[in-house]
């Protein structure tokens, strides 16, 4: 049974993290045949610190460019983004499915079902890091391209352990609670928040120190890719990862398991308030179409609660540190070159503005929104098959494309939700930071963010009506929004290929600066015309295909 648990969870986590390895080894490819064409040695005349934090030796060609920008930032965060995503649905997915009764029914303890999983995870982070050490190792063969004394074996070493630590933190989370999406919510904050930190902390004087509270600091600072292994801090880390696991078992093995989700909802919470009863009525109404929205919103109600705490905080914050970083920012903004700033979302970094576009814009809020809108989309039609509800749920005098319209409504609240808190979070962090930027155009930037979730969300539905499979939803939406968010970043460093940097949808997104120039409604526009052909072919689709009954 051990072994068959372990299959098992091999067998279904295996795509994401293959999808991803390969998909970051291609990358790296193109990353270094983009890089050909680039003069790199303004690189050398930047202050050690700045190289370091990149992984960039001093006189390194393109390829350590190539290795820092992508495996050292972008692999990194993707490989960790899938551990953490195992992590929470292993053994709290299986309650979730109401599957963990029937599992837990053989001859088999909670112990040893959590330890086949977690050791599931561990060959998985262990194949994704091979993968990516083959095209470490063989991109630069391939392209004659000169890496130095670059370390990749030491760096994907490091990858793996920072992924796997992210992957038990939210197995732990999982384990303790049940809930995956809290879970995964958590962690993915921790690693945003954690990432963020680590670049910022370092360069504020006298909050250097302040940076080693965050797991990214024991897999960045030592910059493994030109150092190696830093013993100590791989310590950190795989005692933390060993830590982490005993807490999951423990968490498990004490708390009542679910059998099938039956976790209270917000509406259910609303209903047993006397103030808020009869308002939870009209609202959830009889067993009808109603309730399908809100149903689905408290479904998800604890990822939007982490989302828009995340954002809020963060703006929050960065508004007066902003003002400790100013003279350290002024002195960047005149080393760094355009191009290379457009690798992390472009923007002036001696302006309030570029700041927040660089730290928030670039990747927080559409990670935020991308993970609210996506989860909605992908679980829309085919999570309702995959639960066997669907058949349940049409029984009921309901057509098929008002399921898609109330589950669609859902997402279209939760971005505004999302895109109102980013926008109160950025206007409170210029308040506090008295950087007097401009409340209509931080409104564009929100607004402009919040489209291009949506168009996400809306690729996830599409893929959601038209296969019925959760995973195909989710890989290919996020799959896609991964490779035009880094092509994006690379296209636009080549002047020979900068125009092409117009087929990704996050090019639309800063092209125009919106937290400077205000709203593109031509770019915002185009965002609302590919969700609503999306949101239609997701109707149509839904509409034609014979639902499955089964799992």
């Amino acid at each position: 049974m051990l072994a068959n648990v372990f299959t098992k969870t091999a067998r279904d986590r295996w795509k994401s993290t293959v999808i991803a390895a390969v998909s970051l080894g291609c990358l790296l490819v193109f990353g270094m045949a983009a890089y050909n064409d680039v003069d790199v040695a303004f690189w050398d005349d930047f202050p050690e610190a700045f190289r370091t934090m990149f992984a960039i030796p001093e006189g390194a060609d393109v390829g350590g460019l190539a290795y820092g920008a992508i495996y050292t930032g972008y692999g990194a965060l993707t490989m960790a983004a899938v551990a953490l995503a195992a992590g929470a649905s292993v053994f709290a997915g299986e309650e979730r499915k109401g599957t963990i009764g029937l599992l837990l029914g053989n001859p088999v303890s909670r112990t040893r079902t959590l330890i086949s999983q977690a050791g599931a995870i561990v060959s998985l982070c262990f194949a994704g890091s091979v993968i990516l050490w083959v095209a470490g190792i063989g991109a630069p063969q391939m392209l004659n391209v000169d890496v130095g004394d670059m370390h990749i074996t030491e760096l994907v070493v490091m990858m793996f352990v920072i992924a796997l630590f992210h992957g038990f933190l939210a197995l732990a989370i999982a384990g303790w609670t049940g809930k995956p999406s809290l879970a995964s919510g958590v962690a993915t904050g921790v690693l945003v928040a954690s990432f963020v930190g680590v670049g910022l902390f370092p360069i504020i004087t006298g909050w250097e120190n302040v940076a080693k509270v965050f797991p990214w600091y024991y897999f960045s600072s030592s910059q493994p890719a030109l150092n190696g292994v830093d013993w100590g801090h791989f310590a950190v880390l795989a005692g933390s990862i060993l830590a982490l696991g005993a807490l999951a078992v423990v968490g498990v093995n004490r708390r009542d398991l679910k059998s099938q989700s039956v976790g209270t909802k917000l509406i259910d919470r609303l209903r047993e308030n006397p103030l808020t009863h009869r308002m939870a009525e009209m609202i959830a109404g009889t067993a009808r179409v109603s309730r399908i929205w809100v149903k689905t919103a408290s479904d998800h109600q604890a990822l939007l609660f982490i989302v828009v705490v995340t954002i809020v905080f963060m703006s929050l914050w960065l508004g007066p540190m902003y003002n400790m970083l100013d003279d350290a920012m002024a002195s960047l903004a005149e080393q760094f070159p355009e191009r290379l700033l457009a690798l992390f979302g472009g923007g002036d970094l001696s302006t309030a503005e570029g700041f927040f576009q660089i730290e928030l814009f670039s990747l927080v809020i559409p990670i935020g929104l991308l993970a609210a809108t996506i989860s909605i989309g992908a679980r829309a039609m085919a999570g309702e098959e995959e639960r066997n509800t669907m058949g349940l749920l049409l029984a009921s005098p309901i057509r098929r494309s008002t399921v898609v319209l109330q589950k669609t409504w859902t997402m279209v609240l939760f971005t505004v939700i999302i895109g109102i808190a980013s926008f109160l979070g950025i206007a409170g962090g210029s308040v506090l930071g008295g950087l007097g930027m401009n409340m209509g155009n931080i409104a564009a930037a929100c607004l402009m963010a919040s489209l291009l979730g949506l168009l996400f969300g809306g690729l996830a539905l599409a893929l959601s009506g038209a296969t019925g499979r959760t995973a195909i939803a989710v890989y290919g939406s996020v799959g896609i929004a991964v490779i035009t968010f880094i092509a994006n970043g690379f296209l636009t460093v080549n002047e020979n290929t900068e125009a092409w940097a117009r087929i990704s949808p996050f090019y639309y997104l800063l092209a125009t600066e919106p937290l400077v120039n205000g709203m593109d409604w031509l770019h915002g526009a185009g965002f609302l015309a590919l969700f609503a052909v999306l949101f239609a072919l997701a109707v149509f689709s839904f509409n034609r295909r014979d639902l499955r009954q089964t799992g």
